[in-house]
């Protein structure tokens, strides 16, 4: 396998004295290099690893997606499509699943994909480390076949309707048995040295600054990819990234900030398309999660008060500047047969009852006014939301302090160790409650497993209704037991929902073919003709 040339080592990119600028961030960038195309690309923060199999962090997928496949991919409208398998058929009534692999599919060392990579990579490693498939899939699925290397079969307990779209590249990347097998997924050194099936293979890293990825010269889809290279640049701060593009230092973003979107779109050479829903990224809500393990806020008058504080409209207006919606339910309303429209219609914001509720949980006003002191654990670019709730909660006691940490010590802190009081996360829905939702809320997922059910609730009633929607094909049906649990969710409040938001991406107008809804958004992008 070729080695990957990391940290100190020298790398080229092509385009030599112009790359060499870029590489020293003198801010050039070569979409046409002597070698073939580069892209450009900014992400908020560096991968950390490559194997995505592990988490459902955005940091991770935004780069590592493009190195490996799903089953399926979807499409802008979350249809299900080729990706590793090239067909597939339902059958006994949606309790069976079979997919044909593509063929011609090969590891980046020659080796080929069989399903016997399939059936690994679910049981020793989305099952146990990814958070949404973990949550989704283990209690419905009876087993994985490989009948023969080149089909997989999907046996359920029961029917499950939602299967088809949690197996693209973001919710069930494929990983090589031979590559993982009798290591800890967690700590195999394939996670820095990826051996993906994807349209592009890791040339080089280094850690918090730049990724460069280079085409995969015997990608089984004909044709593709169109690009030679795509280099990530760590760029944390969106300001800087979106003057990064409009300099043409950088040629995509991911997610514009509402500040940023009037410049952009006043330049001709920057193509903006906002996005709401898609795959694992999609149909977000910024959700303040208590820990139900604290005293205090076990108490759900202290829950209520918090969420009575909080000026969501102000968040809705100034933080996310419009790109999104006050969020009126557990379930994000980009999941219509499930959303629950007005469940959390009595909570406008109201100071006075959220005092009165402190002074009833025995949180009277102290030394300067003060009740209760908390702290929230976030992610560093969260801190405009905790900056307005720290506001809004001083105005009826309660001090909240603000520890912003990066991912992997967020994730440490909250998952792992439980050493917080709140958090502010951005759980995604994805395009089924199975998805995105239940990971949040079923007692069984409460794990040292990243964005798992981080409040540590436990509602047997709401795990029976999980489980009852999952059942079942019908959306009516399903529909009804979502709506119900989330009525219990809203009276309960282990959690508190903020604001749904959408994300714009912007790109350089001599690009086209971008998929930003799907983890290889890359994958068809070429410059214009």
């Amino acid at each position: 396998m070729r080695a990957i040339k990391v940290a100190s080592q020298t790398w080229i990119v092509g385009c030599a004295y112009a790359l060499a600028l870029f590489v020293a961030l003198a801010g050039t960038t070569c979409a046409e290099t002597p070698g073939g195309t580069t892209l450009v690309v900014a992400v908020p923060a560096d991968p950390q690893h490559f194997n995505p199999g592990i988490t459902t962090g955005s940091h991770t997928h935004s780069v590592a997606d493009s190195l490996f496949n799903g089953l399926v991919a979807l499409d802008r409208t979350a249809r299900p499509i080729p990706d590793l398998a090239q067909s597939w058929t339902i059958e006994d009534g949606g309790r069976v699943y079979r997919f044909n692999l593509a063929k011609g599919a090969r590891w980046h060392d020659g080796r080929p994909v069989t399903a016997n990579d399939v059936v690994f990579t679910f049981n020793e490693v989305l099952l146990k480390h990814h958070a949404r498939t973990k949550a989704s899939l283990l209690p419905v699925l009876d087993a994985i076949e490989a009948p023969d290397p080149e089909t997989v079969v999907f046996r359920m307990k029961r029917p499950y309707a939602a299967l088809l779209q949690q197996l693209d590249v973001t919710e069930a990347p494929i990983l090589p048995k031979h590559i993982y097998e009798g290591k800890d997924p967690n700590t195999a050194p394939a996670n820095l040295q990826p051996v993906g099936s994807g349209p592009f293979k890791l040339d080089s890293y280094k850690r918090d600054d730049l990724i460069a990825v280079v085409r995969n010269p015997d990608y089984f889809k004909p044709g593709l990819p169109r690009l030679d290279r795509i280099v990530f640049r760590v760029i944390p701060d969106e300001r800087t990234a979106a003057l990064a593009l409009l300099k043409g230092e950088i040629d995509f973003m991911r997610d514009v900030a509402g500040p940023d979107l009037s410049p952009l779109k006043r330049d001709a050479n920057v193509v903006l398309d906002q996005v709401t829903a898609g795959a694992g990224g999609g149909n977000c809500i910024m959700t303040v999660g208590f820990n139900l393990e604290k005293s205090a806020l076990a108490d759900i008058r202290v829950r209520r008060a918090f969420a009575l504080a909080i000026d969501r409209a102000r968040i809705q207006a100034d933080v996310i500047f419009g790109q999104g919606r006050v969020a009126e339910s557990p379930i994000s309303s980009g999941i219509g047969f499930a959303h629950a429209p007005g469940v959390l219609k009595d909570f406008k914001r109201d100071p006075a009852a959220a005092k009165l509720l402190l002074d009833d949980a025995g949180l009277k006003p102290g030394e300067g006014g003060v009740r209760l002191k908390i702290d929230i654990v976030h992610f560093p670019q969260f801190s405009r939301y905790s900056d307005a709730m720290r506001q809004d909660l001083a105005e009826v006691g309660i001090v909240l302090t603000p520890r912003p940490l990066d991912r992997a010590a967020t994730i440490e802190t909250v998952f792992s160790k439980r050493e917080f009081d709140t958090t502010l996360i951005s759980y995604c829905n994805g395009l089924d409650p199975e998805i995105g939702v239940r990971r949040m809320y079923v007692s069984s997922n409460i794990a040292k497993v990243p964005f798992s059910n981080a409040a540590a609730y436990r509602s047997a009633e709401v795990d029976r209704l999980f489980d009852e929607a999952a059942a079942s094909t019908e959306p009516t049906v399903r529909g009804a037991a979502y709506r119900k649990l989330q009525e219990i969710l809203a009276r309960d409040l282990p959690y508190w929902w903020l604001v749904e938001t959408d994300f714009t991406v912007a790109y350089r107008a001599r690009f086209e073919g971008f998929t930003p809804w799907s983890g290889q958004f890359a994958e068809q992008a070429r410059l214009k003709p």
